[in-house]
């Protein structure tokens, strides 16, 4: 009792603070840039008290009839009705003067300085205005509420599991760390697929199927060789449309917010594969983020605090000369940066602890995107990554005081769909790109067409065939006809063809299978025509360090054997690279294989060239696993790369123009969490993303079922 009193008589004396401050800050800025004309200390205190007491009565009424309003005018609808308020104000208040031209700019004012000062003295706004104006509209009895518990999903893009671990060690997650100690909840580790990014992790986790999704980015050359983006609003939609059987794991009565899929949920807001969806502007769950009159010039302060913080991050780089670094962080950076780590954060906290107070949703998943964004630039455990999580800690503990004396129940769970690894970019470490390295082993006029970053949807190039291409295309068809005959009886001596020569030697693959046939007493007229003359479009791509190469004027994957004969010195020249860990190609004589330098991991057979060197083994025990399942995909590329993993120090090469990568195999990346509650505990370990969305349904049906079986035993 003595504790709450304390509470009371604090806030009370804060909000008292905060009020006479903004008089007083408001007055200031009014007369020095004369905003409304000048005004008395009276005049200022009688127009921040009516409109302070006309939103805290009238706003939810306000927002209510005009949400359709503030959606299409991106929030900035909010101070046209407060300057309405302020117009009407100026009529009764003597000395103040107010012009239509102030509409926006005075209630922005005035925002900006009310949002400023409940953040500087720790007022919390979560817990005075949510619990006191939205809970009243959506305070149901208990006989209307769901009566089965709830699920709260919270995802943190990019964390991996060993970077939580020191967040929480060095209490800049002191939310998590309260709950990991009170036994609530416990920490699982799980491993991604391959490929570690968002688009297929969200969608195995949230549709339980990341099928063909190989990359980030990829080609579909049966579809006029389309590159499709995962952060593309049609590829998206487009992708969700492939994966989902409309079972996911929103589908029953669940919520979508600022994901990337939807996950079958019948309502979602700032979800990425919806975007064009105009039931996306007529949802109501778009009141929670409206419901507090100053939402808006919150996040604009918050935007403006995050310029200053990045600002000041580059200077202690640059001083620290701390390394690796990007020196090269554009103004786009800074859009980018604040989207993600405060409007984007702002506003899925707004629609999570709404659905918690209406109680309406069974289960509601959102992701937060700042840590991912900024350790990509910074470093993943850089202190401006760790600021980042502080500020996601603090969304955490205003959702779980709204759900701990919510009207129904829910469930907290927090995970992240994959992790990051740092290291220098590839070309800061080898001083060339991919496509540089691609290029030195490709005809001198071959043009290669790449994105190396992850900023741009679409290929814009006219990917076509001269008719000279199509002329040697057709001569290599012909000639791999006669080779298929030489495969069949070849594949009965393959051990022949083992010796390391033969994948070694930089020649003509026709000449080589030649050469092999001749010495086993296969006779066989090969013609020897000039190697072909490629002088079309390439295709490299990059997910982190995990790069992708096409050959676009082939309609189908181009086998090892037809890479070899167009390129004799490519797969060679990219295996040896010291900055290349492994690529991986399609034979049709051995099936895939795996190179590393002069050595060879045969998928197919689990068998190394050179068993001493097991080169895979430093990027996890179910590697070889996870590039069967790649390999299958339909759009695996022709070559597939990943960058070496340098143990000593933790670190992989991107192929991005990014410090802190994801994408590929090797290091942290590979290994994101799920903060569950101590009941969940998973049969075995939880390997790729499918499983994390299996082990969830599991969980939640369970305690449904049991709820269910209470209900019947009553």
């Amino acid at each position: 009792m003595v504790n709450i009193f304390t509470d009371t008589v604090t806030k009370s004396v804060k909000t008292i603070i905060l009020f006479i401050l903004e008089v007083i800050i408001f007055l200031d800025l009014n007369n020095l840039f004369d905003i409304i004309g000048i005004i008395d200390f009276k005049t200022a205190f009688l127009i921040i008290l009516t409109v302070s007491v006309i939103n805290a009565i009238l706003w939810p009424i306000i927002s209510y009839f005009s949400l359709n309003f503030f959606v299409l005018t991106f929030g900035i609808g909010t101070f046209v009705i407060d300057g309405i308020i302020l117009l009407i104000l100026s009529y009764f208040i003597h000395g103040f003067i107010m012009e239509p031209a102030d509409f926006i700019t005075a209630p922005l004012l005035i925002g900006i300085i009310n949002s400023a000062l409940a953040i500087i003295l720790n007022i919390d706004n979560e817990e005075t205005y949510y619990r006191n104006i939205i809970r009243k509209r959506f305070d149901k009895s208990d006989d209307e509420q769901p009566d089965k518990r709830g699920f709260i999903f919270l995802e943190i893009d990019g964390l991996a599991y060993d970077v939580l671990v020191d967040a929480i060690k060095n209490d800049d997650m002191p939310t998590v760390k309260s709950m990991l100690k009170d036994g609530s909840h416990h920490l699982i580790k799980w491993e991604t697929d391959l490929s570690s990014q968002t688009s297929s992790s969200q969608a195995g986790i949230l549709h339980g199927n990341n099928n063909d999704i190989p990359a980030f980015r990829w080609v579909e050359k049966d579809n006029d060789n389309r590159i499709m983006s995962s952060n593309g609003f049609e590829d998206s939609g487009l992708i969700e449309e492939r994966i989902s059987n409309h079972h996911g794991l929103l589908s029953e009565n669940g919520g979508s917010r600022c994901n990337l899929f939807t996950g079958d949920a019948p309502d979602f807001i700032l979800t990425l594969s919806k975007l064009s969806d105009r039931h996306v502007f007529h949802t109501k769950t778009w009141y929670y983020l409206f419901s507090e009159p100053y939402f808006i010039a919150r996040v604009i302060f918050l935007m403006l605090w995050d310029i200053l913080v990045e600002i000041f991050s580059r200077i202690y780089h640059m001083i620290k000369n701390i390394n690796p670094r990007l020196k090269r962080r554009g103004l786009k950076y800074f859009v980018a940066r604040f989207g993600a780590n405060v409007i984007m954060r702002e506003a899925a906290t707004s629609a999570i602890i709404g659905d918690v107070l209406n109680g309406k949703y069974d289960e509601v998943y959102t992701t937060y995107m700042g840590y991912d964004e900024i350790a990509h630039h910074s470093g993943i455990r850089d202190p401006d990554a760790f600021y980042a999580l502080r500020q996601i800690d603090k969304q955490f503990s205003n959702i779980k005081r709204v759900i701990d004396t919510a009207n129904r129940k829910y469930e907290l769970i927090i995970l992240s769909d994959h992790g990051q690894s740092v290291g220098p970019t590839f070309k800061m470490k080898y001083k060339l790109t991919l496509e540089d390295l691609v290029r030195t082993y490709l005809p001198e006029h071959t043009k290669i067409h790449s994105i190396l970053y992850s900023n741009n949807d679409h290929i814009f190039d006219n990917v076509s065939l001269s008719t000279h291409l199509k002329q040697n295309k057709n001569r290599i068809e012909e000639e791999h006809e006669k080779l298929r005959e030489v495969a069949e009886i070849l594949r009965n001596k393959k051990d022949k063809l083992l010796d390391r020569e033969f994948f070694n030697e930089a020649k003509p693959m026709i000449n080589k299978i030649e050469d092999v046939a001749n010495s086993i007493g296969f006779d066989i007229d090969l013609t020897h025509d000039d190697v072909v003359d490629i002088d079309e479009v390439e295709t490299v791509l990059a997910s982190g360090n995990l790069g992708l190469i096409y050959f676009t004027q082939w309609n189908k994957r181009l086998t090892y054997e037809k890479i070899n004969d167009a390129f004799p010195d490519l797969i060679l020249g990219l295996a040896s690279h010291p900055g290349i860990g492994f690529i991986m190609v399609k034979s049709s004589v051995y099936g895939t294989l795996v190179f590393n330098d002069d050595n060879i991991y045969y998928l197919d057979d689990d068998h190394y060239k050179n068993p001493n060197d097991r080169f895979l083994d430093k990027y996890g025990d179910n590697i070889a696993d996870h590039l069967r399942r790649t390999d299958s995909f339909k759009h695996v590329p022709d070559i597939l790369v990943n960058s070496t993993y340098n143990v000593d120090d933790d670190q992989v090469y991107a192929f991005e123009n990014l410090i802190g990568s994801h994408g590929g195999a090797g290091g942290t990346q590979q290994y994101p969490f799920i903060f569950a509650p101590k009941s969940w505990n998973p049969s075995e370990p939880i390997i790729g993303a499918e499983n994390v969305h299996k082990f969830f349904k599991n969980e939640m049906n369970k305690i449904w079922d049991e709820e269910e079986k209470l209900k019947k035993d009553e």
